[in-house]
């Protein structure tokens, strides 16, 4: 069988002399497969290759990154979950004292608005159980006529005929304490405070006695919050009597 000849024959001057825009066209498809089989085969080159030195570095510069993310992590502190026996008051000889567990059911930020209540109710207990005792034996106020036991002796005052005014006075000085609230219509929690603002710290210590060592004030908050407490027992304990009797502590 004779043999069928290609013509014009392959890699002629023929095809060398074809104008551009005649000469055969290699598939794009072909072309991309050959690229990326060149770009892929830069990275197997010879040890001694230029790829192969950028690989290297590539890799170090990973395993440097690596190492420098650990080393923060080990270096930071982790942060521990809040929990009311971590807040300051919890002293022997009952350490952390809630039999009910009814710190276990609210967030941080609602817990640190029992503890400001707490405080203030302390404050206010330990006045008025000085003042209680204090007022049945020393009344020099109003003309020194006012002596009766101190559960009513306030019905006793002209300031009873005002007391909205009293009620008044007391709102002015405790709204500054609203503005320690976080905003119930953003997120939708009610007395909750901020966990940036510290229980009880209104910023007012005229007399400078707040501690600058931190063991130090820490020991004054217990002593503050054991007395509070201490004084809310005392003083429900002095007017239970005295509504009981009808007659002074000391009569």
């Amino acid at each position: 069988a004779r043999r069928r000849r290609h013509w014009p024959p392959r890699n002629s001057s023929h095809d060398r002399e074809r104008p551009p825009h005649k000469q055969k066209k290699m598939p794009a498809t072909l072309g991309a497969v050959l690229l990326t089989f060149a770009a892929a085969s830069a990275f197997v080159a010879s040890p001694s290759g230029r790829a192969t030195r950028h690989v290297v570095r590539a890799e170090e510069s990973v395993v440097e990154a690596i190492e420098a993310v650990e080393e923060v992590a080990v270096a930071a502190p982790a942060v521990e979950e809040f929990t009311a026996s971590s807040l300051v008051g919890a002293t022997e000889p009952f350490g952390f004292f809630d039999p009910l567990g009814i710190s276990a059911q609210v967030s941080e930020k609602r817990m640190l608005y029992f503890r400001e209540a707490e405080l203030k109710h302390g404050r206010v207990a330990m006045l008025a159980a000085l003042g209680f005792l204090v007022a049945e034996r020393f009344h020099p106020l109003f003309g020194g006529n006012i002596d009766v036991p101190s559960y009513v002796a306030y019905q006793q005052t002209p300031l009873q005929t005002f007391w909205p005014v009293v009620v008044l006075y007391i709102g002015v000085i405790e709204i500054f304490s609203v503005f320690t609230f976080e905003n119930p219509f953003s997120t939708g929690n009610y007395w909750t405070i901020s966990a940036s603002h510290a229980p009880g710290d209104f910023d007012f210590d005229p007399l400078d006695l707040k501690p600058t060592d931190p063991k130090e004030y820490e020991a004054m908050q217990c002593k503050e919050l054991n007395n509070g407490r201490l004084a809310m027992i005392a003083i429900a304990g002095m007017v239970a009597q005295e509504l009981a009797t009808g007659a002074k502590l000391f009569a």
